[in-house]
């Protein structure tokens, strides 16, 4: 087999103190350079060598998800004025087609989507497989209807790099419109007689810092700025609220946020703010239009959140709605015309309360029969209805559209994905079990496998996890894991903390200073499952991306004799150097989550201590599969290019493998075909670790 490609030795000066260091790799980060492109392109070349023998396998494991996939399929109509919007996938295509058809008399539940045809009637609204047409790379960032239906707002990135281009069709006529502009970010939110459109744009760090407003048909370059977010450590977004009264300018860090509204029906209005920004307290805002009030969630002296309610011309004035209790994190307010949903969590699980506005009936939550599983509101455009749509999966249960009768407590179901081949739920069992960590913390992990799969250590496993941003990784159903279930492999989610499963306090137990417990809590969740039975070290693979990817990259050399193989995509294996160089994408925002090495040679050793690329030693290092995307905004390329040399240089008796995607970001390849293939050729890797390529 060819040698891997070598890396060159250049000097480079950490900012941290005026140290100079030397980092072989640091040419890396110049994707520009000639060099860096040979050099990628060469790791392509011997990663694709080094994994020739599973050429069959791969197109085997893509057929299979493919063979599973109701290819041309229709979601669940929602509706939304008077039309029914839907996305439909055709076979053989890449991209989704957005369409919409007229409501009609006396149509009360949302059209039969049968075996995914066309509904009678329908309007193409966009067509992804036409916008990407000559393009390697396609992502919608921004689709908004206006709200009298006659306009489409809609941002399209044709590199991967999540900066888009917002342009405005005329749903009449056809006519895409001159307004065009460029480098905006996600979201955007139209005023109530679609005159005028709210947009953000990034500064160079990639921050999305300022709202412009945009009056339809005018020149973009009178835009007016609405407001800017000076704080470097703050993101903006923008949004309509659900009874679309008001415009939300939305300021927040990692720990706190501030809210101003702008009246829709008065879109030159000057913003008014909610309450102003105290550090450490973070708000989330929701307009009552029954009652003409804002409901706040907000953390303020409550650590898992509390409901509150404000008059809408005293919006500073809050006033309990729901007391904050804790082992219940309040994560979301949605109000409806006569009802309020809050999406909460307990437990590990995902939950929905209904509270009635009106009349003696009493708050209530909605209940599922499964032990594991994940729940939340689906798309609910419409303000006035007596349903609310739910998404419900569970590692079992494919994803399942429901609506829920809000008077009589009924759950319908609409639409349950397919699974084609003679899929069986009742062939599968999940499980949840307990880790414990040294300092006594008991670890969730959930886990799905065949039924009667013997628990003697034999069993192939994948263990995955993230832990970070008190992003959540709950229980969710996955047609390319039957290719990994279906031969005998147990996959594996260890709930850490650093993520959100057990409310706040889980979320601040794995961040900052006390970021270990992440990668600790790991390694004991691998532990369990060989002491149990589950698996062994031998037949154990890890995986994550991009923050799990760090988790990964850190439990390598933590414990590497634990596990078999681990696969890092998108891994943000090199946070130490990340964090020191505010110029990058993220690093400011996120000092609040990671600390700031610049400030502190507290947090500066702290990070040292854990950052994968800082620890990397002559260790027993199993196989090792980064995966990585040349446009990746969130996540520099270079991080697991640097890994992947210094892994070969330092343990050079180990077997890692680089993989770059030249034309996509952080999510990796766009096309549904292409990120089928992309997903087939990691689990037949993992397949090749746990000894069952044949």
């Amino acid at each position: 087999m060819t040698a891997p490609p070598e890396a060159k030795r250049v000097p480079y000066e950490r900012r941290h103190h005026g140290d100079a260091v030397i980092d072989e790799y640091a040419w890396l980060a110049d994707k520009e350079d000639p060099d860096t492109l040979a050099y990628l392109t060469a790791e392509n070349a011997y990663t694709q060598t080094a994994t020739a023998h599973l050429a069959e396998l791969r197109d085997r494991i893509f057929s299979e998800i493919k063979n599973r996939i109701q290819e041309t399929d229709l979601s669940v109509p929602t509706r939304k004025g008077a039309f029914w919007y839907y996305v439909r996938t055709v076979a053989g295509q890449q991209y989704a087609i957005h369409c919409r058809r007229e409501v009609r008399a006396g149509e009360i539940a949302p059209p039969d989507t049968g075996d995914g045809t066309p509904l009678d009637g329908e309007q193409v609204l966009l067509d992804g497989n036409e916008l990407a047409e000559g393009h390697e790379f396609f992502a919608l960032g921004t689709l908004e209807v206006s709200p009298d239906g006659r306009w489409l707002a809609y941002a399209v990135d044709f590199d991967g790099d999540e900066r888009f281009t917002l342009r405005v069709k005329d749903l009449e006529t056809g006519e895409v419109l001159p307004d065009e502009i460029h480098d905006t970010f996600y979201g955007a939110a139209w005023s109530a007689d679609a005159s005028t459109l709210f947009y953000l744009t990034v500064d160079d760090a990639w921050r999305p810092h300022r709202v412009w407003r945009h009056r339809l048909g005018a020149s973009v370059s009178s835009d007016e700025v609405v407001y800017e977010e000076p704080d470097e450590r703050f993101w903006v977004s923008v949004d309509l609220t659900r009874s679309e009264r008001f415009v939300q300018i939305d300021s927040h860090s990692s720990v706190t946020s501030e809210v101003r509204v702008v009246p829709a029906d008065d879109p030159t209005a000057a913003p008014r703010m909610i309450a102003p920004r105290r550090q450490q307290v973070e708000y989330h805002v929701e307009h009552d239009a029954t009652g003409d009030r804002f409901l706040i969630l907000h953390n303020d002296r409550a650590e898992d959140f509390a409901l509150a309610w404000a008059p809408v011309d005293s919006p500073a004035d809050w006033r309990p709605l729901i007391d904050h209790s804790p082992g219940t994190r309040l994560a979301g307010v949605d109000a409806f015309a006569g009802h309020v949903v809050v999406s909460l969590r307990r437990d590990g699980l995902t939950g929905l309360r209904v509270l009635p506005l009106s009349g003696d009936a009493e708050p209530h939550e909605v209940s599922f029969p499964e032990p594991i599983y994940q729940v939340g509101l689906h798309a609910n455009p419409e303000y006035v209805t007596g349903t609310v749509r739910l998404l419900y999966t569970s590692l079992v249960t494919p994803n399942s559209v429901y609506d829920y009768d809000l008077a009589r407590r009924e759950l319908v179901l609409r639409k349950r994905t397919p699974v084609l081949g003679g899929f069986d739920p009742e062939a599968y069992e999940q499980h949840r079990e307990w880790a414990v960590a040294e300092d006594g913390t008991r670890v969730p992990i959930s886990l799905v496998c065949r039924k009667g799969t013997r628990r003697d250590g034999s069993a192939p496993c994948v263990l995955y996890g993230y832990g970070s941003y008190e992003h959540s990784i709950d229980p969710w159903f996955s047609i390319p894991r039957l290719s990994l279930v279906d031969r005998g492999v147990v996959f594996a989610v260890a709930h850490i903390r650093g993520g959100g499963e057990l409310g706040r306090r889980w979320y601040d137990d794995g961040k900052l200073l006390a970021k270990r417990n992440t990668f600790t809590d790991f390694v004991t969740c691998a532990r369990h499952l060989a002491k149990t039975g589950w698996t062994s070290a031998d037949r154990l693979v890890a995986r994550g991306g991009s923050a799990g990817g760090l988790l990964v990259g850190a439990v390598a050399n933590l414990a590497p004799e634990q596990f078999a193989g681990i696969v890092a995509q998108v891994p943000f294996v090199d946070p130490l150097n990340s964090m020191l160089d505010p110029s990058l994408p993220l690093t400011v925002t996120e000092w609040e989550e990671w600390g700031n090495p610049l400030d502190s040679p507290e947090v500066y050793e702290y990070m040292k201590s854990y950052a994968p690329y800082e620890n990397v030693a002559d260790l027993p290092y199993p196989p090792i599969l980064a995966v990585t995307s040349l446009n990746d905004t969130r996540v520099l390329y270079h991080e697991p290019a640097k890994w992947v040399a210094k892994l070969r240089t330092v343990a050079p008796n180990g077997s890692f493998l680089l993989k770059t995607e030249m034309g996509a970001g952080h999510g990796g390849r766009s096309g549904r075909y292409d990120a089928w293939r992309e997903e087939a050729f990691i689990l037949a890797w993992v397949l090749d670790r746990l000894g069952l390529a044949a």
